[in-house]
């Protein structure tokens, strides 16, 4: 019998904390995998002292965990800051006595009792695919503009941390965010107000982080951003069903997640998984979307589906989910993308597919 990472959540969640909750609620589990049978995770204290008081809680995960079946070995560390040599108490700078929050981007997360809203923004929309490749940060960028021109005040989050193209695509590379010391200015294009890591890094340069830091990260583009009175926040993630996923869910309250992918069966069986993965974080999909749908030959005239037609539009009525729309496969879409100028702030036929999107998503109180 196998074990499963949501059995292990599920044991955890049992096991209560000094200070009141539990192990999960209280935020306190880094780094879990779950792998052949041996379970390994950290439990982040706040300080030296909070993790002593943590001992007995951790002999009663390794307890709990070791008698489950499928379980072969549990590793846990149980872990705390250290404070730098010499280093004096932090200065309280805020009023009411609380201290400045830390600017720097990639920190740990910070304890949290569950979702929550982000100030000032309506509604959050994830944006993500099962795998790579299948254009859904263009995809991300372009609806954003199509929203922004049909009035919506739109934000763009660019989740995807290893590889943000954000910048890029809607013309903000080399551009830096500012602060007040307290949060974070985002920057601003073709009407939408854009936050990526891309923005705080040097194109081309490499993040080599592990979970803890990009699940912070995310947080801090979240909450230490001024985004302003937003109708709208798209989120755009990374491929798969990683951590980038999992704790946007339990971070922030989404209001539904749209599925992107291209017709071919192999994009469609890890489009299944996120939707699977959605599901299992009870975020509801509200729909899904037909990238690289079909080609127009600029010559010629003549329509080809070069990776099939119509079956995301048939795996949404398999699953019982709405289809949104089809995006076609255009040489100006990736043109315009590597330029700074998304194709829907324009006019032609590639700029009316993403109106038409925005317009469905409006429609459907989606946006």
């Amino acid at each position: 019998m196998t074990i499963s990472r949501e059995r292990v959540l599920a044991e955890l969640a049992q096991i209560a904390v000094p200070g009141g909750g539990n192990l999960v609620s209280a935020d306190l589990v880094r780094a879990l995998n779950v792998e052949s049978g041996v379970v390994r995770f950290v439990i982040e204290a706040a300080d030296a002292g909070s993790a002593r008081a943590l001992a007995p809680v951790e002999a009663e995960a390794q307890r709990r965990l070791s008698a489950l079946p499928g379980v072969e070995k549990v590793q846990i560390v149980t872990t705390a800051p250290a404070a730098p040599r010499g280093a004096a108490p932090q200065v309280a700078a805020r009023s009411g006595g609380e201290a400045p929050p830390s600017l720097k981007i990639g920190r740990h997360p910070t304890p949290q009792a569950g979702p929550a809203p982000v100030s000032g923004v309506a509604r959050i929309l994830a944006i993500g695919s099962g795998k790579g490749g299948v254009g859904k940060s263009t995809l991300t960028s372009n609806l954003a503009v199509a929203l922004a021109r049909k009035g919506r005040r739109v934000g763009l989050l660019d989740a995807d941390i290893y590889g943000p193209s954000q910048p890029r695509m809607l013309g903000l590379t080399g551009q830096r965010p500012t602060s007040d010391g307290q949060m974070i200015e985002p920057l601003h294009a073709h009407g939408v107000t854009v936050m990526s890591l891309g923005l705080m890094t040097k194109e081309g340069e490499a993040v080599v982080w592990r979970g803890p830091m990009l699940m912070g990260a995310l947080q801090q583009m979240l909450n230490q951003v001024k985004w302003g009175e937003l109708d709208v926040l798209l989120v755009d993630l990374p491929p798969g069903t990683g951590d980038v996923q999992l704790s946007l869910c339990q971070k922030a309250q989404v209001s539904g997640a749209i599925i992107v992918s291209t017709p071919q069966d192999v994009a469609l069986i890890d489009a299944r998984r996120a939707i699977d993965m959605f599901g299992k974080l009870q975020t509801p999909v509200l729909g899904l979307v037909e990238n690289m749908s079909t080609y127009i030959c600029p010559n010629c005239g003549h329509e080809a589906h070069l990776f099939g037609h119509g079956g995301v539009a048939a795996e949404a009525a398999a699953l019982g989910l709405p289809f949104l729309g089809e995006i076609p496969l255009n040489l100006d879409l990736r043109l315009a993308g590597d330029a700074g100028t998304p194709i829907a702030a324009g006019d032609g036929p590639a700029a009316q597919s993403f109106a038409r999107l925005a317009e469905r998503l409006i429609a459907g109180g989606m946006a």
